[in-house]
């Protein structure tokens, strides 16, 4: 078998790095679930022949004690690390938008639903709002867009000034405008990092980012609205150990 090369990127759940051939290998984490990463491998082969730029998956290999998939390499810079280099937040708002709308256009079966992944993460909280959240959820609309539940800035790769997304795991089939509720959540709500210095700054950032994303997909706060609380409810038992900066009122 081959031995990896470089490391060129590091994560919560996996590190990544140099393969052969133009390849990488995400070696995920000796704790991280087998089922977890056999899902991810499995939700990128079954979008591979959908018409938007992302990675392809090769395999499913062991690597010294760990599990890791093998995936194209992509040469570029992350939006996220543009965004703060540049401090120019419209052209990253188009970058997005752009990608987004290709994403949603297709439809997909066979995969979970939204609110499967969202109840899952409502049921393991203890929160007295439980049964008023999931009355919410049940009424949200159903859908068939192919949604990548995880879709922001340290999710999208440019290259060549070409948008490319990368990270399945969260994949699901659903109404387009549940997407995009996520996405405004993940950008704008998420805690900003305990190191930033300036957070006011970082907040009024992610805020600015959030509505210009909107604008590009011609798509109002009042349109989401209804998703946001249950976005918001079911990240309370995706990532407990989370506190949001901006909960809605």
């Amino acid at each position: 078998m081959e031995n990896a090369g470089r490391l060129i990127g590091k994560g919560n759940t996996a590190n990544v790095y140099e393969w052969t051939d133009g390849k990488v290998l995400k070696l995920f984490h000796q704790s991280y679930p087998k089922d977890a990463i056999e899902k991810e491998f499995q939700n990128t082969r079954a979008i591979a022949h959908m018409n938007f730029s992302k990675p392809s998956a090769y395999e499913i290999i062991k690597y010294k004690q760990q599990m890791g998939i093998v995936y194209d390499r992509l040469d570029g810079e992350l939006l996220l690390d543009m965004i703060f280099r540049t401090e120019d937040l419209l052209p990253c708002a188009l970058y997005m938008a752009n990608l987004h709308k290709k994403i949603l256009q297709n439809s997909i079966k066979n995969i979970q639903s939204y609110k499967v992944f969202l109840k899952s993460n409502i049921m393991s909280t203890k929160t007295e709002e439980r049964e008023k959240i999931l009355l919410k959820l049940e009424d949200l609309p159903e859908g068939s867009s192919l949604c990548h539940g995880d879709f922001h800035p340290g999710n999208i790769i440019i290259s060549n000034g070409k948008a490319i997304i990368i990270d399945f795991m969260n994949i699901s089939s659903g109404h387009y405008l549940y997407d995009i509720a996520r996405t405004v959540f993940l950008i704008q709500y998420t805690p900003v990092p305990a190191d930033v210095t300036d957070k006011e700054k970082l907040l009024k950032v992610k805020k600015t980012l959030a509505d210009l994303y909107l604008q590009k997909m011609s798509v109002t706060r009042d349109m989401i609205k209804e998703y946001l609380p249950v976005i918001i409810a079911a990240r309370a038992g995706e990532c407990p150990e989370e506190i949001l900066d901006d909960i809605l009122d």
